[in-house]
């Protein structure tokens, strides 16, 4: 039963994507929650499906069409919508899928309710701010929207055009919202969270701002260019608040590679931020993304990027096949590689970041690190340390949102599994405080 009565429209949300996205469905859940919806989880009988897509990649597009379709099963009679990145750039294809349903473009998310209640599904008077079931304990909060970069490959720009910042006034107010809510960690995110300004105030300000004027226990950043790296900006680390974590865009370990895809830094600029962040802050866990076959990618620069790869060592490697966007400078270039070549590459890339990742967390093994707990999956709970490992324990208590000592003790799939150490009657006096603030 809702807090709104059985009568309230029950709505199911799925994201895929990115930090953004979900940052943006978080925002839209609790607009709607305010509006007397009824937020449930996607498998749950609901009036409204809506699906803020992905467009990054054809694997996003795929996965996009094929929720809407499986929704469409499992919801009848529910109104489909799609929004999101992948509605921005081919709403006709997704009307086809949702049918009598609705397709809103990224610039209308934030009138989901309006548009809702337009199409004849109202919310009910009471509303409250509630969390939509499933979202993780960490909360993404929106600062930034739009690019105009035009990298080679992306098609960001063509479906996130306008460049706009959140004011810091807005985020803060959000970040208080949150944190009252329960919240622990804040991670800030947007399309290109460098090059945040409100009237003249830049991301460094912005975090001075939160640190200062919030009582937030974790903020954490979503991404970074390495040309938006410098001291100034990594002094601000002396606040152990601030996650210990960047992730730097590499995209390609090649030079040539890297020129062709149209970015804004060299390898050199590259390895010169890595050096500055680990001189500034020596645990912090450098994390990337990298694309394998971009058109005329030869076996040599390919190898070339796989060493400095192996070189800068990784906390962790996100890594993509090249994929064909419409639109873009990539797309209508020669030297397409054949996918045979683009998934051989992958999986050496993945095996360096399987490698390097667990090198990055064995240095860490019998250390005792405060992780913050999310969830819980066959019978172990799950959370993060602010250097971005995660950590697995088993626990018969409720530990989302807690932040516990632990023991890291051995490697376990993506992460480590560990146990609560709390050695002497002071550290749990002092644990046990800082769970209740």
């Amino acid at each position: 039963m809702s807090a709104q009565g059985d009568g309230a429209t029950r709505i199911a949300l799925e994201t895929l994507g990115c930090k953004l996205n979900q940052a943006e469905t978080e925002l839209m859940a609790g607009q709607l929650a305010k509006a007397g919806y009824r937020l449930v989880a996607a498998n749950e009988p609901a009036d409204v499906y809506i699906l803020n897509t992905c467009t990054v990649t054809g694997t996003a597009d795929a996965k996009s069409r094929h929720l809407l379709r499986m929704a469409r099963r499992r919801h009848p009679g529910a109104l489909l919508v799609a929004t999101g990145c992948y509605a921005q750039r081919e709403a006709g294809v997704l009307a086809g899928i949702a049918g009598n349903g609705m397709v809103i473009g990224n610039e209308r998310k934030e009138d989901m309710a309006d548009l809702l209640a337009g199409a004849g599904y109202p919310g009910q008077p009471g509303g409250r701010a509630e969390e939509a079931a499933g979202l993780r304990g960490r909360t993404m909060v929106k600062i930034q929207n739009g690019c105009d970069s035009f990298c080679a490959y992306c098609v960001v720009p063509l479906v996130r055009p306008q460049k706009e910042s959140r004011s810091a006034a807005e985020v803060i107010a959000r970040i208080r919202q949150k944190v009252a809510g329960g919240h622990r960690e804040a991670v800030l995110t947007g399309t290109e969270i460098g090059n945040y300004n409100d009237s003249g105030l830049g991301l460094r300000g912005l975090i001075q701002r939160i640190l200062a004027e919030t009582d937030v226990t974790r903020l954490r950043l979503s991404s970074l260019q390495p040309q938006q790296i410098d001291g100034s900006l990594l002094e601000l680390w002396q606040d152990g608040r601030l996650c210990r974590h960047f992730h730097l865009a590499l995209q390609s370990g090649s030079p040539e590679v890297l020129e062709l895809m149209g970015r804004r830094y060299t390898i050199g600029d590259y390895g010169r931020a890595v050096a500055l962040i680990r001189q500034t802050a020596p645990d912090a866990a450098i994390t990337t993304d990298i694309i394998v076959g971009f058109p005329g990618e030869t076996e040599a620069e390919f190898v070339e990027g796989l060493e400095f790869c192996r070189e800068v060592g990784f906390a962790r490697i996100h890594v993509f096949p090249y994929s064909l966007r419409p639109g873009t400078a990539a797309a209508g270039m020669p030297g397409q590689v054949p996918a045979g070549i683009k998934k051989q590459r992958r999986q050496q890339m993945l095996a360096l970041t399987e490698e390097s990742a667990a090198r990055f967390r064995e240095r860490y093994l019998r250390k005792v690190m405060p992780v913050l707990f999310e969830q819980k999956s066959r019978g172990l709970w799950s959370g993060l340390t602010d250097n971005y490992i995660r950590v697995h324990i088993k626990s018969d208590g409720d530990l989302t949102n807690s932040i516990l000592p632990v023991k890291m003790e051995r490697l376990y799939k993506d992460g480590v599994v560990g146990s609560i150490s709390l050695p002497n009657t002071t550290e749990v006096s002092i644990w046990r405080r800082e769970m209740s603030q």
